[in-house]
């Protein structure tokens, strides 16, 4: 019998707010995290606008010792933040530097899209170029090293389990957590710290302005330009952030007295095979419904039992189809469709981090008993407008609310699937 498994923390850094509290507020209020920056505008980009954590510098260094800021990028900082922040919220303590107890049952899957590209470009490429490797110091590897986030938390936590870093375009931080809700099913771990984290850097946006992927149009109204669902939709806004959740074995959180925020029913990942209409930068239809319905028969539920959908949903060509594949996926058409919401409406496309921010945002929406708006669509895509009263465009109060299902389709043709149960000793009435 599979084990089942419940999150017991949280933490996240997200462009609109730190912590889970202000998270929560942000969403609430639908409060955006995308601002102009001026160093796009020097650089000459199309898109001038992006999302990134504010204040980021005086909150890592609350957090870490000089000797540690030096090893910690951005990319893995928000990694870092997170991960003690979850950690501290399911109820442990970060240990000292000199305590030799490791802790073998937990380990860490937390990935990113693209990694310690700040590093690589400030630092790396020009000292190389001007002859100066052996000025370089010894810092840069564990910086750019695709493994440095799980590498790192598993240092600062003395984590003894497995600690991996994956990597899956927009897929990685909602397969992280699918890895990890299988290791614990499988009984290889009691925890599992997943999630996703991504530095800002304009060497990783340039590829998508150059493909002219990312919004161009509404540099002089930042809060304005992540409109997913809309008909003036005008390509994703890029974003950076993490967010990591502590997983945790059902029967371990119960003989603990841990605080249960909610249950992960199900997960699946797949690829669509660059087949159908599937490309590196577009989803083949069929495997996204595959990967839904797979979902949703893991989970053991009906596809009636959802309640809500955070979807992908980018503010590209693509939404219309994602809501039309989740509506056939479900055999659901307008009349009784779910609710569904873009959390990257407030926050942007985080890339590697948005799996993980969004499935925050989940969770937080079943533990409190709403839904957060997706702005910026009141002019509904046409191909989508009969769907139009199950998108709020305000926060929506919603105490029944049992089940979400939390969507990511990546550039490569890959998808990931979850979906989140409350636990059903929640304190909220339904």
């Amino acid at each position: 019998m599979k084990r089942r498994v419940v999150i017991t923390g949280m933490g996240v850094v997200a462009p609109n707010a730190h912590g889970l509290d202000n998270f929560e507020a942000a969403l609430r209020e639908g409060r955006s995290g995308i601002r102009f920056i001026p160093e796009l505008q020097e650089l000459n980009f199309g898109c001038q606008i992006g999302g990134i954590p504010q204040d980021f510098n005086n909150i890592r260094s609350s957090y870490f010792d000089h000797e540690k800021l030096m090893s910690i990028n951005d990319n893995i900082g928000y990694a870092a933040v997170s991960a003690i922040d979850a950690w501290r919220d399911a109820g442990f303590s970060v240990p000292a530097d000199d305590d030799d107890c490791v802790d073998w049952e937990t380990g860490v899957i937390v990935g990113s899209g693209i990694g310690g590209m700040d590093t690589i470009t400030n630092t790396l490429i020009p000292m190389v170029s001007q002859g100066k490797v052996r000025r370089m110091g010894s810092r840069v590897v564990e910086q750019v090293m695709n493994s440095a986030t799980s590498a790192s938390i598993a240092g600062l936590l003395a984590l003894g389990n497995q600690a991996t870093s994956n990597s899956s375009a927009c897929s990685t931080g909602n397969e992280a957590i699918i890895e990890a809700m299988w290791r614990i099913r499988l009984g290889l771990a009691k925890r599992m710290l997943a999630g996703g984290s991504e530095g800002p850097s304009p060497y990783i946006w340039a590829g998508f302005d150059a493909m002219r992927v990312i919004c161009r149009k509404f540099n002089d109204q930042p809060e304005l330009a992540s409109r997913p669902m809309s008909a003036t939709a005008n390509g994703f806004v890029p974003g950076s952030g993490a967010a990591v959740l502590v997983l945790e074995d059902l029967e371990s959180a119960l003989e603990r007295g841990a605080k249960i925020y909610a249950e992960i029913l199900g997960g699946t990942v797949n690829c669509g095979g660059h087949r159908m209409g599937g490309s590196i930068t577009a989803p083949n239809p069929e495997g996204v419904k595959r990967c839904i319905r797979a979902t949703v028969s893991d989970a053991g539920i009906a596809p009636t039992e959802i309640d809500a959908i955070n979807g992908h949903l980018t503010a590209t060509f693509a939404d219309p189809y994602e809501v039309k594949n989740w509506s056939a996926s479900l055999e659901r058409g307008p009349e009784n469709f779910p609710y569904i919401n873009s959390t990257k409406s407030l926050i942007g496309h985080c890339l590697g981090a948005t799996g993980a921010i969004e499935s925050v945002a989940v969770v937080l929406q079943l533990y409190k008993g709403f839904i957060h708006p997706s702005v910026n669509c009141e002019d509904i895509h046409p191909d989508i407008s009969e769907y139009r009263d199950k998108v709020p465009q305000e926060c929506m109060d919603y105490p029944e609310l049992r089940v979400i299902a939390k969507a990511g389709f990546g550039f490569g043709d890959v998808n990931s699937c979850l979906i989140f149960k409350i636990w059903e000793n929640n304190k909220r009435s339904y």
